[in-house]
C-alpha cells in the first residue's frame, strides 16, 4: 500500500511538472477532456434541473389526475382532420359525470382562454393567464395562499365577479398595499380580489401561477356563452386513491359515450388524458436528451483521449533515460506501468475538474440571470470525475505498456 501511495505521489509530481514545463502543449491536450466533461455534465445537469423542476411542479397533482377533452396530450393514431371534428366537452357533461362517478374524488370544469390585460387604477399588467375554473380546482391542484381565499361553491355557480391573483400580478398592481378587497378591471368589468397566491416561480409549461388570475368559470359562460371558439373546455378528474385506473377510465368512457348517444363500434370522440402518461412522455424526451448529450460529448472525449495519449507518448520519450535508471535499480515493469497510468489518470482528472468548474460557474450565472435553478448534483460531479479517470486509464494504457517494456540498457543508452 505504501508503495502505491508513493507511486501516486510521484505520478502527481510528474503530471504537475508536465503542466509547468509544457504549459501550452499540455493545456491544448487537456482541452479535449475538459470540453468533453463540460459537455456531458452540462447537458446532464441541465436535464436533471429540468426534470427536477417538472416533477416539482407536477408534485401537487395526483399522477392519476385525468384531463377529459377533445384533444390528446400525446401522439394519437386518429388523423388530425378527424380529431378536429370532435365536439368539446360541456358543462352539462361535467355535472353529469360529477353525479355519476362515485370513484371520482373531485371534478372541475376549466376553460383555456386567450390572454387578457388586468388593470388597477392607472396600472396595467398585460398578457396575463386567465384561468376560468370551477371551485373544486383548489382541491385538485392544491393552491397555496399568501392571503385571502379561493371562491366558494356559491360564488362559482353564480358566476360572481371575484378573482384570485398570482404573486407577480399582486406586486405589479398593488406594490406594498393589501390587494384583498380591492377591485381590478378584467374583461371591462370590475372584479373583487379575494385571494393572493403564494409565489411559485417561473413555470416550465409556459405560464406560472404568479402571472395567473383565477375566476369562476360560470362568469365566462354567462359573459361569452358555451360555444365560443376562442375558449377550449376541459374536465379535470381526480380519482379516489388506490382504484383500478383501467376500470375507472372505462367507466368514464361508457358514461360519456352514453350521454353523447354514440353507437357501438364508433371510436371515442374524446380523449382521456392521464397525467402519468404525460409524465412518461416527458421522461422519454428527457432520456433522449441525455442520449444526445452523451453522443455529442463522446466526440470531444475521443479527441481528448487522443490528446492525453499523445502527451504520454511524448512523456515516455522524454523520460526514457530515467526509466532505464529506475529499471537498473530494480524497478519492476509493473511499477513503471502504474507510474505512467497514474500520471495519465491525474492529467485527465485535472481536465475533468476544470470542466466541472466551468459547469458550476455557468450554472450559477444562469440561475441568477434566468431565475431557473440549475443544479450541479453530487452524482454528476462523481460521474464527471470518474469518466475523466476512465478516459485517462484508456488513453494511458498503450504509452504505459511501451514504457514498462523498455530495455534498461537501451533506455539509458538512448538518453545519453
Amino acid at each position: 500500500m505504501v508503495v502505491y501511495l508513493r507511486l501516486i505521489k510521484e505520478s502527481f509530481g510528474f503530471a504537475m511538472n508536465a503542466l509547468r514545463n509544457n504549459k501550452l502543449r499540455t493545456l491544448l491536450s487537456l482541452l479535449g477532456v475538459t470540453i468533453g466533461i463540460f459537455s456531458i455534465i452540462a447537458v446532464l445537469a441541465a436535464v436533471d434541473s429540468l426534470d427536477r423542476k417538472i416533477k416539482s411542479e407536477l408534485s401537487v397533482l395526483d399522477k392519476n389526475t385525468i384531463y377529459l377533452t377533445k384533444f390528446s396530450f400525446g401522439p394519437s393514431e386518429i388523423p388530425r382532420w378527424k380529431r378536429d371534428q370532435f365536439p368539446d366537452v360541456t358543462y352539462e357533461e361535467y355535472e353529469y359525470l360529477k353525479s355519476s362517478l362515485p370513484e371520482a374524488k373531485e371534478l372541475a370544469f376549466q376553460l383555456f382562454v386567450a390572454r387578457e390585460n388586468i388593470k388597477y387604477n392607472e396600472k396595467t399588467v398585460s398578457s396575463i393567464n386567465v384561468v376560468p375554473v370551477s371551485y373544486e380546482f383548489i382541491d385538485i391542484q392544491g393552491l397555496e395562499f399568501s392571503s385571502g381565499r379561493f371562491y366558494n361553491e356559491t360564488e362559482a355557480y353564480s358566476g360572481s365577479a371575484v378573482a384570485v391573483i398570482g404573486d407577480e400580478i399582486a406586486n405589479s398592481l398593488f406594490e406594498d398595499a393589501d390587494p384583498i378587497g380591492k377591485e381590478v378591471r378584467l374583461y371591462g368589468q370590475r372584479f373583487h380580489v379575494i385571494g393572493v397566491l403564494k409565489k411559485q416561480g417561473e413555470g416550465m409549461f409556459g405560464d406560472s401561477n404568479d402571472t395567473s388570475v383565477f375566476i369562476p368559470v360560470n362568469y365566462m359562460r354567462k359573459r361569452f356563452g358555451d360555444n365560443n371558439e376562442t375558449m377550449t373546455p376541459v374536465i379535470v378528474i381526480k380519482p379516489q386513491k388506490e382504484i383500478d385506473m383501467d376500470a375507472f377510465q372505462m367507466d368514464i368512457s361508457q358514461k360519456l359515450r352514453g350521454m353523447r348517444g354514440m353507437k357501438t363500434g364508433e371510436i371515442d370522440n374524446f380523449f382521456i388524458n392521464v397525467l402519468s402518461g404525460f409524465t412518461d412522455l416527458l421522461d422519454g424526451i428527457i432520456s433522449q436528451m441525455n442520449i444526445m448529450g452523451w453522443i455529442i460529448a463522446g466526440f470531444s472525449l475521443l479527441v481528448g483521449g487522443f490528446g492525453i495519449a499523445n502527451i504520454m507518448f511524448v512523456s515516455v520519450k522524454e523520460r526514457t533515460n530515467l526509466i532505464g535508471i529506475q529499471k537498473s535499480l530494480g524497478a519492476k515493469n509493473k511499477f513503471i506501468l502504474f507510474q505512467f497510468l497514474f500520471e495519465s489518470v491525474i492529467l485527465c482528472v485535472i481536465g475533468g475538474i476544470i470542466g466541472l468548474l466551468l459547469v458550476w460557474i455557468i450554472a450559477m450565472v444562469l440561475t441568477k440571470a434566468l431565475e431557473f435553478e440549475f443544479v450541479l448534483g453530487l452524482g454528476n460531479i462523481i460521474l464527471g470525475t470518474s469518466l475523466a479517470a476512465v478516459i485517462g486509464l484508456i488513453s494511458g494504457i498503450l504509452p504505459a505498456i511501451s514504457a514498462s517494456k523498455l530495455d534498461p540498457v537501451e533506455a539509458i543508452r538512448s538518453g545519453m
